[in-house]
């Protein structure tokens, strides 16, 4: 393996896992309908799909430090793949929702790769190299946005199912298992022998506790439930405003929907690349943060995420639908250059424990996920479909503030030693970072 094969590997797979994690979006209306489902319950669908994913990405980031990324991502593939199938056979809502809900778990695999990337990548590539990964891999929900319900819609007459929605669960199924022989055939963990083993030795409790409580893995966290818990809440979601908020049908709504997902996923690599940019010509884009590049970067790309939020609100008000479209898109490129500029930070902060800081990152985050599709569907029932992505804006203030916080340079430059336990209490020193 090389470290652009290795690459091409992770995204390829994590963009399947992707894929089959929101399955489920473009075919929320004949599910509706097969299993009598309100808006409400719909919500929930959304929401459940995330469900897995905190603390699914907390334990799978440990154990790819501590058993290597091969084995886990080849695991966690071949599960979700049995369970994405037996899914198509579901004759009651409860079976069904149990079984999407193990299969929603493929969203776990993105700790994985961003571990994976790190090991073969240097520091002043990573921001580029994890951009890339998630960025193509998060596209996966735009392609399942678009291929998915063209392939298998409402004329679907095919082997095995009668129903589209039902063969679609299956034969992602099918690839997945496909995906996790190759994973673990091919994959190798780490650039050499040694940096796995390192990896290996230090992924211990304590050195997680550690890892958790630092003052600058709290605040990323917490950007990334503005970021990536945003992408995928609307993942989830837009397929079903874009319906009920337009009247638009099944195809019509997931193809509008995938615009979104499109910047989301395929921008992300801009914003690492500009992080790694910024460091390496050492240039100040907020001054009042002095010497903190990617930090500044990160933070700008926040205020982006509210502003953009804002609009989207505006513009569905206006009932027009390609304005609509546009701000969505809008908010999916600003979700896209946070997410770069957050892990092109993470790998960066703990390179012996990447797997663990990007595990606790990419699971908190994933909470924004399981929450902002509740508020939406609760704006929806009282007959504010468009002002729910005002509220979110809302709330994410307090997020951008931590993080200005954070960003000084006096607590940035020990960002990964200080926290809100002394690190001490975890038999660590300064020396250990």
């Amino acid at each position: 393996m090389t470290r652009f094969r290795t690459l091409v590997l992770a995204t390829a797979a994590f963009n399947l896992s992707f894929l089959i994690w929101f399955s489920f979006a473009p075919f929320t209306g004949p599910i509706a309908d097969e299993f009598g489902l309100s808006l409400t319950d719909l919500g929930i669908l959304a929401s459940a799909a995330i469900w897995t994913a905190p603390p699914g990405r907390i334990l799978t980031g440990w154990l790819s430090d501590r058993f290597g990324a091969s084995t886990v991502f080849g695991i966690v593939l071949a599960y979700v793949g049995v369970f994405s199938m037996a899914s198509a056979f579901a004759t009651s809502y409860e079976v069904f929702f149990i079984e999407r809900l193990v299969v929603a778990s493929a969203g776990i695999t993105f700790v994985v790769g961003i571990q994976h990337v790190a090991q073969w990548f240097p520091e002043e590539e990573l921001g580029t190299a994890e951009g890339i990964y998630a960025g193509i891999g998060n596209a996966g929900a735009a392609g399942g946005a678009l291929i998915l319900p063209r392939v298998f819609g409402g004329e679907w007459s095919g082997p095995l199912f009668s129903t589209g929605w039902r063969a679609a669960f299956f034969y992602t199924g099918v690839v997945a298992l496909v995906m996790a022989v190759v994973y673990v055939l091919i994959g190798q963990d780490a650039v050499t022998e040694e940096r796995a083993e390192s990896n290996r030795e230090s992924a211990t409790l304590s050195t997680w506790l550690h890892t958790a409580t630092r003052y600058g893995v709290v605040a990323l966290a917490l950007g990334y439930v503005m970021s990536f818990g945003l992408e995928i809440s609307m993942n989830g979601w837009l397929p079903t405003y874009f319906r009920e908020g337009f009247g638009s049908n099944l195809v019509i709504a997931s193809t509008f929907a995938a615009t979104f997902s499109l910047a989301a996923g395929l921008l992300r690599p801009i914003g690492g690349y500009i992080s790694d940019r910024l460091v390496r010509n050492q240039r100040d884009i907020l001054p009042v943060f002095t010497g903190r590049y990617r930090e500044q970067w990160t933070l700008l790309c926040m205020v982006f995420i509210v502003t953009a939020m804002v609009g989207l609100t505006l513009a569905g008000q206006t009932g027009s639908v390609l304005l609509t479209v546009a701000a969505g898109f809008l908010v999916g490129t600003a979700c896209a250059f946070t997410e770069g500029a957050i892990f092109a930070q993470v790998p960066a902060m703990f390179p012996n424990r990447s797997g663990a800081a990007a595990g606790i990152v990419g699971g908190i985050g994933t909470f924004g996920g399981i929450g902002f599709p509740l508020v939406f569907s609760f704006a929806a029932t009282e007959g504010m479909i468009h002002t729910g992505y005002a509220i979110v804006a809302a709330i994410m203030i307090p997020i951008v503030l931590l993080n200005a916080f954070v960003a000084r340079p006096k607590i940035a430059r020990r960002a990964h030693l200080d926290g809100f336990f002394d690190g001490r209490s975890f038999g660590f020193s300064e020396s250990d970072d």
